[in-house]
């Protein structure tokens, strides 16, 4: 999979602006953590084929897109008046609604799939939202969830480095959690550097993330190679698979709603 299947139309649109809550296309210096988004809803869009779907904290609104090109429908869900706005007039795929994701305003196993990628981080009361998303699917019904890793991300620490975040979770943490509101866990995997990128830590003196996190702090013009060499990466820098995960940048469940007996 490479970025020749990215759609390269150009919008009209006006840009979401970048506030470091969301990830935002088409910006170079953000590339990086647009393309570590993307490689999740690549992998597990085909888990959406022929479904009806709730992306619940849909954000800028282009994964929604991306998932709806094969999905039977999907609805976009966000809090923020925005947001919503903006994926309701780029993306027209979307059944775009605003919405609590404590509190999702939809009926009853109405859903095959609930995904909600990058999000949960950002949520007060993580648990509510696995029991609404578990009251929204159907029996049988998966819910796909992208999460950064707190081992790696904040490591040493009790709160998030994030300030839009309230709570990170490590590997075994995700796994109580989605257990202990229902879901049975058919899938753990991390979301790792690739080769490449590999390369570009060593360059930069063991971190690549760390380089691109000095550079927006000193509020100065990135050099030119560092902006090149995040603005050329793409979804295949990146590897997604089970092993060490406690290493790994973030997290990835495919989890299930328990069939009727």
């Amino acid at each position: 999979m490479n970025d020749a299947a990215t759609d390269t139309t150009v919008s009209t649109e006006t840009p979401l602006p970048l506030t470091g809550e969301r990830t935002v296309p088409g910006i170079a210096e953000e590339n990086y953590w647009f393309r570590r988004h993307e490689v999740v809803y690549r992998r597990l869009a085909p888990a959406c084929a022929d479904r009806v779907v709730l992306e619940a904290g849909s954000g800028e609104g282009y994964g929604a897109d991306m998932i709806a090109r094969t999905a039977t429908r999907v609805i976009g869900l966000d809090y923020d008046r925005s947001a919503a706005e903006h994926v309701a007039r780029r993306y027209p795929s979307v059944a775009m609604t605003r919405g609590n994701l404590a509190m999702l305003p939809l009926r009853g196993e109405s859903v095959d799939v609930v995904v909600n990628f990058q999000v949960i981080e950002h949520l007060w009361d993580q648990a509510e939202f696995l029991r609404e998303c578990l009251r929204v699917l159907v029996p049988g019904g998966v819910l796909l969830v992208s999460t950064p890793n707190r081992i790696t991300f904040s490591p040493g620490r009790d709160t998030p480095l994030n300030p839009f975040h309230t709570r990170e979770l490590a590997p075994a943490e995700l796994r109580e959690l989605l257990s202990d509101t229902g879901f049975e866990i058919d899938s753990m995997t991390g979301v790792h550097h690739g080769e490449r990128l590999r390369e570009l830590d060593a360059t930069q003196g063991g971190s690549f993330i760390d380089a691109q996190i000095d550079r927006a702090l000193a509020g100065e013009p990135w050099p030119a190679t560092l902006v090149a060499d995040v603005a050329g990466i793409t979804v295949d820098d990146f590897d997604l698979h089970a092993e060490a995960i406690d290493e790994s940048l973030d997290l990835v469940a495919v989890a299930r709603k328990p069939s009727s007996t």
